[in-house]
């Protein structure tokens, strides 16, 4: 299983390629940013900056949208990131969060959505594409490698990422929540006659690590609680489209009864104004929290699930070492262990 951290891209820039490097060395194998242009850096920038300063790192946007920018600009940068550093860079997708909202507009429908995957895919990967009738490609592209995950919480956009998504990215370590939609995204990828077991399941959360006591378990739950409300605006578009009696599972849509506005300004931010709504339940459901075995007991549950990378948020006043116990101490028992003599 890969472990991937994921941060915002706040400034300054030297403080993300930092965190970057630290990452790869306690033994992460991706490093993820937002992609919300107005709230924070342009990650694209920063992403070149990390790819120059590491050397094993996978890098990409959790997640960036077919809006903001022309998916054939999305697509050469890409090609361009590989070109110059070898295939080191993926594609987190979804229709367009804050980085639209923050703007008063709304995410992409579901059939411009399904076909930007599609040209990302191809141009990113030195393939032709088709495009206003035109048959379009990178002629100084060659095997460029970029895979593009989909995020997604809605049927629709589960089955998208299921029919064109090398992989699928659920922003929330729920378990049960988990189990229903990686079971979701596997019967599209089957209706599609693609095979299941070709699509990386990504789970991503906050995740921090406590010493044992109850003092520090209710100081990560605050610091982690942002989270519910971030999640509540993706459950809430749900609900506005599907019904709160659909077939997504209630644990995901019950505890947002309570909310109210939510304030973009504050999108992600530790200790926002705007969450009071999420129960402490909710937070230790959604997020990885407690001691190292209470993680290593989790994502053990996850990858029972299929879970084949765990993506851990960085938005809290624990970042360095929560990236130094991992590595130390939760990554090493999931790695394969190989013997000197036998």
């Amino acid at each position: 299983m890969d472990f991937g951290a994921v941060a915002q891209v706040n400034a300054p820039a030297a403080r993300i390629i930092s965190l970057a490097q630290q990452a790869e060395e306690h033994k992460f194998s991706h490093f993820w940013t937002y992609d919300s242009h107005i709230l924070w850096l342009e990650p694209y920038v920063v992403h070149s900056l990390i790819l120059d300063r590491t050397s094993r790192l996978t890098v990409g946007p959790m997640v960036t949208n077919p809006a903001t920018r022309d998916v054939t600009v999305t697509a050469s940068t890409f090609a361009t990131l590989n070109h110059h550093f070898g295939n080191r860079t993926i594609c987190g997708i979804g229709r367009g969060d804050s980085s639209l909202r923050v703007m008063k507009k709304k995410p992409v429908g579901m059939q411009e959505f399904r076909r930007s995957i599609e040209v990302i895919k191809d141009l990113s990967n030195s393939r032709a594409t088709e495009i206003n009738d035109a048959t379009i490609r990178f002629p100084w592209s060659q095997k460029s490698e970029t895979e593009v995950w989909v995020g997604a919480y809605g049927p629709k956009a589960l089955a998208i990422a299921g029919e064109v998504g090398d992989g699928f990215i659920l922003q929330c370590g729920d378990v049960e929540i988990a189990a229903w939609m990686i079971k979701t995204v596997r019967e599209a990828a089957a209706n599609a006659g693609r095979n299941p077991d070709d699509i990386a399941f990504c789970v991503a959360a906050p995740f921090y690590i406590t010493d044992g006591t109850q003092e520090s378990r209710e100081h990560a739950i605050e610091q982690c609680r942002w989270f519910g409300g971030m999640v509540g605006n993706h459950v809430a578009d749900i609900v506005s489209r599907y019904g709160s009696d659909s077939e997504v599972p209630r644990a995901l849509t019950d505890y947002i009864k309570g909310r109210q506005d939510y304030d973009y300004n504050e999108h992600g931010r530790s200790g926002n104004s705007h969450v009071d709504f999420v129960p402490d339940e909710i937070v230790e459901r959604f997020c990885m929290i407690g001691t190292v075995e209470e993680h290593i007991a989790k994502l053990k549950q996850l990858e029972e699930l299929g879970m084949t990378q765990f993506a851990g948020y960085l938005d809290h006043d624990n970042k360095e070492e929560t990236l130094r116990v991992y590595g130390e101490s939760v990554i090493p028992e999931f790695a394969e262990h190989i013997q000197a003599t036998s």
